[in-house]
């Protein structure tokens, strides 16, 4: 089973997303175990501080170093994970989250997600972290929503959350071919002079799977040039 931790100021943030839809089922699955960690717990003084101004001066104010490696520490120390733990650090300066490393994830046994705030981490803060990732080349208010996203995409890869088994995410976008997903259609056969594609009710199987490759390098030619 894989254990995560999501430390952040603002855990409040994950109710919803925890009680709701896939990743609901898998906690209930027993594929997975999902707590939140409110950093303020381990912050400084009587009104738990977590942040102050930067030294050489600038804008915001910076997460203080302490209270995340209390907070990391306290998570690695209660760890039952054969496997190392994976440290994530939300960072908008970090490597780009993509499938690979959602599937490298999914692999682990403990993950601890560090949510970034304000302006950002003391650098010292990074020496705790295994892993840093961003998910955009844009910049969010804090890194819950970041650890939200790819908490998602490392779950639904468990063994037993998704129905159809490995089938079902064996041949989605970014899958081992690199590809945007083909497109797929259900009932009805036409809509609003939309017609479903010939091929796909033929039942020729080959077919099938030679169109659905043409269309996937036409689509990801079309929207994701850098993918080809």
């Amino acid at each position: 089973m894989l254990n995560i931790d999501i430390i952040s100021v603002q855990p409040k943030m994950f109710e919803g997303f925890l009680t709701e839809s896939i990743v609901s089922r898998a906690v209930a699955k027993g594929a997975c175990s999902i707590r939140t960690v409110d950093l303020k717990e381990y912050g400084i003084g009587r009104w738990r501080k977590t942040d102050d101004k930067p030294y050489g001066g600038g804008p915001g104010m910076l997460m203080r170093c302490e209270p995340w490696f209390a907070a990391v520490e306290s998570c690695l120390a209660a760890s039952s994970s054969v496997k190392p733990p994976r440290v994530v650090l939300t960072s908008p300066a970090g490597k780009k989250f993509t499938q690979r490393d959602a599937e490298d994830l999914a692999t682990a046994e403990h993950i601890v997600f560090m949510c970034g705030h304000y302006e950002g981490f003391d650098a010292r803060v990074e020496t705790l972290a295994t892993d840093i990732y961003s998910v955009g080349d844009f910049v969010m208010t804090g890194g819950e929503i970041a650890a939200t996203a790819m908490t998602d995409a490392v779950v639904r890869l468990l063994p037993g959350v998704l129905g159809g088994g490995a089938a079902a995410t064996a041949s989605e976008s970014f899958g081992r071919e690199g590809m945007l997903e083909f497109p797929q259609y259900t009932h009805p056969p036409e809509f609003r002079g939309m017609k479903v594609p010939e091929v796909l009710l033929s039942g020729d199987h080959a077919k099938i799977e030679a169109w659905r490759m043409c269309e996937a390098r036409r689509i990801t030619a079309e929207r994701r040039p850098d993918l080809v």
